[in-house]
């Protein structure tokens, strides 16, 4: 990782000065929107539990939607993607978590696979923790391995297409042109995905241009892990709760 080869008296800098009030503050506006990471409410809500036969315009609708204002799923794949330079890169990368959501949310929906929801979006928020904490390089430098970037990636997209899922199971959905739906669902989240991130990667690469862009990627990255922390707290905080 390229901040293995960040000068010390940097990492040193940005810990004493800019670092505690950047992190505080990113964490808590990731944490006022997690709460809300990927509902299906107001309007959206009563379309999805009154709908009956196909509505494939409707569908891909939603499940963009549902993507776009997706704070979890988005900033997993911002830490996904921090550090990839080239567009091939990206695409092998969002593909293997598309794949990996598309399969869990199919057979959680479909084959009507029941998981808590709460217990997921703490693995989901987890996620994030992952992919922001081996950004900063910290499974080599602090516990003295590395793992498959790939498959963590493929893995927690299962978990990601699970945390979707669940969303839809709230409601009793017909069986009238519930594949075709649902199936539709997850085009419109690819959709949003593929929108959401082309302006991300954009923005990387202009940032990447500046100086700024590894003085602030600790920064950065320990922001997306404080937020990964936080999402998962209020998760198994609700668990409990609700147990």
């Amino acid at each position: 990782m390229l901040l293995v080869e960040t000068p010390e008296r940097l990492v040193n800098s940005l810990r004493s000065s800019l670092l505690p009030r950047y992190v505080i503050g990113l964490a808590a506006a990731f944490a006022t929107n997690f709460a809300f990471a990927h509902s299906i409410e107001g309007g959206d809500a009563s379309f999805v539990a009154s709908i009956e036969g196909p509505a494939i315009g409707p569908f891909i609708y939603l499940g963009a939607k549902h993507m776009v204002t997706g704070y979890d799923h988005l900033l997993f794949l911002v830490g996904v993607i921090f550090f990839l330079y080239r567009p091939v890169d990206v695409i092998k990368y969002v593909t293997l978590f598309a794949v990996g959501h598309s399969i869990t949310l199919l057979v959680g929906v479909l084959g009507g696979l029941q998981v808590n929801a709460y217990l997921i979006d703490a693995i989901i928020g987890l996620s994030i923790v992952y992919k922001a904490f081996e950004n900063l390089g910290g499974f080599e430098r602090l516990l003295g391995f590395t793992i498959d970037a790939r498959l963590a990636v493929f893995v927690f997209g299962l978990f990601h297409g699970l945390g979707l899922a669940t969303k839809l199971q709230e409601f009793a959905l017909s069986e009238n042109g519930l594949v075709t739906n649902i199936i539709s669902f997850n085009v419109g989240v690819e959709i949003g995905q593929v929108l959401a991130l082309s302006a991300v990667f954009i923005a990387l690469t202009l940032w990447r241009t500046t100086q700024s862009y590894l003085r602030y990627a600790f920064a950065t990255n320990t922001a997306l892990m404080a937020g990964g922390f936080l999402l998962t707290c209020y998760q198994l905080s609700g668990y409990f709760l609700a147990a």
